[in-house]
């Protein structure tokens, strides 16, 4: 008799208590991380007036959670992954807490701004792995694909909700939306410790004194072909069309056409749409069609959008173009995650899923950066061509016969990865 516990059962995933647990300590948190990023700028103005040093902001928490997502991989196979999500949790607690005492106190000051969500993008770049690889140890096989379609609902949803609650509670007072992010992460733990089930395999639990290597996540991805195709196109689908970037082009784009603030506003309302509507039917969508096909469509959606972005006149149409894009992105996560989660074992779960998170935040600010410069110097035509030329080479693995004959999920684990999950057999 081995002791393992037995796989989870095949419930419902909506009465599947310790997955719905971890949705919502996870939901949680990250409305309170939306609403802390629309005030951080907010109180910087406040203090400073630098509209520099507001947008700084954004790009050093973008570069902390991609650099503190290769350790945090490590982390989640080598310590208890509740163990871990809940310090992550504390530690924001204690930052944000203190943060608005400060703010109370008018003793906020543009480097204790700084720290702050500088700490809650480490924990932030330390606690994703985990919870990612948490998945495969709460739900059957069978719904893998389910689950991770459902966390693509909680950071749209979030962002649709933490926004507007940042600038709303900042005009309340300016230190309500940072001791109210305090709270949603006090709560984010107690979520945690409702899971009955452990988050990681017995032999990854035990494993504690064992030498991992943070380049294996690495390895893992080059040497299997399904994930490795999937990471090309990722990364150069998050140069050329993150949100914060694609935002950007389209904003200056706008500004170039005489558009006024109130249409500006409403094209990137129109665009940042696209992305919940792409994680309400993402479900469906994986469940009707082949992953070659949601590949295929996906990926040469891209070049198709940086060319109808270059000629079609007007404001508003850039944002409808651009909701289209990004309503591919929730689809395509929830199939990406699934493939993680099916063919790599528990005890490579966290490092494959840092070097996941760490290269496609690193392609971010590199897409960013380079749409400004390309926008300076030669105007928003030459920026969607670049964008179009990114995102056609990132389309290339549509080319292979590993993505023209793409199993799903289950079926790939089946052909190409051990059964590492836990046994149904008592007796092992």
């Amino acid at each position: 008799m081995t002791g393992r516990p037995a796989a989870p059962a095949t419930v419902s995933l909506l009465r599947n208590r310790d997955f719905q647990a971890l949705w919502i300590s996870q939901f949680l948190g990250t409305v309170g991380k939306e609403a802390a990023e629309v005030a951080y700028p907010l109180l910087i103005l406040a203090i400073t007036g630098s509209v520099t040093d507001a947008g700084l902001i954004g790009s050093v928490q973008l570069v902390t959670v991609g650099l503190l997502s290769i350790p945090g991989g490590t982390l989640a196979d080598r310590m208890d992954r509740r163990l871990l999500l809940l310090l992550c949790d504390g530690i924001r607690l204690a930052l944000f807490t203190l943060l608005g005492l400060l703010v109370l106190a008018g003793d906020a000051t543009l480097p204790v701004i700084f720290i702050t969500a500088i700490g809650s993008s480490a924990c932030l770049g330390l606690a994703s792995p985990p919870a990612l690889a948490a998945i495969k140890q709460l739900v059957p096989l069978s719904q893998v694909t389910q689950a991770t379609a459902q966390n693509q609902i909680r950071p749209f949803a979030a962002t649709t909700l933490g926004s507007p609650i940042g600038g709303t509670l900042f005009g309340i007072g300016r230190a309500v939306p940072f001791l109210a992010t305090a709270a949603t992460f006090l709560l984010s733990a107690v979520s945690l410790l409702l899971i009955r089930r452990p988050l990681q395999a017995p032999q990854t639990a035990a494993a504690g004194t064992e030498r991992r290597r943070t380049s294996e996540g690495f390895t893992f991805l080059l040497g299997q072909p399904i994930l490795l195709y999937w990471m090309i196109w990722v990364v150069g689908s998050n140069m050329a069309f993150n949100h914060t970037g694609a935002f950007l082009a389209v904003i200056a784009t706008a500004h170039q056409r005489g558009a006024s603030d109130a249409l500006v506003g409403l094209t990137l309302a129109v665009a940042g749409a696209g992305g919940l509507t792409g994680a309400l039917i993402a479900r469906p969508v994986l469940a009707r069609l082949r992953p070659s096909t949601i590949f295929m469509i996906a990926a040469w959606l891209g070049p198709a959008a940086a060319v109808a972005l270059a000629v079609v006149p007007g404001v508003l149409p850039l944002g409808v173009i651009l909701a289209v894009v990004f309503a591919r992105g929730p689809i395509c996560n929830a199939l990406f995650f699934s493939y993680v989660a099916t063919l790599v074992p528990d005890e490579l779960q966290g490092r494959v899923l840092g070097a996941v998170t760490f290269l496609s935040y690193l392609a971010q600010p590199v897409g960013i950066i380079g749409i400004g410069v390309v926008f300076d110097h030669a105007g928003p035509t030459w920026v969607y061509a670049a964008m179009g030329a990114v995102a056609t080479l990132a389309a290339l693995p549509t080319r292979t016969r590993v993505i023209r004959t793409l199993p799903t999920p289950e079926e790939a684990a089946a052909r190409f990865a051990p059964d590492t999950r836990p046994s149904t057999d008592p007796a092992g």
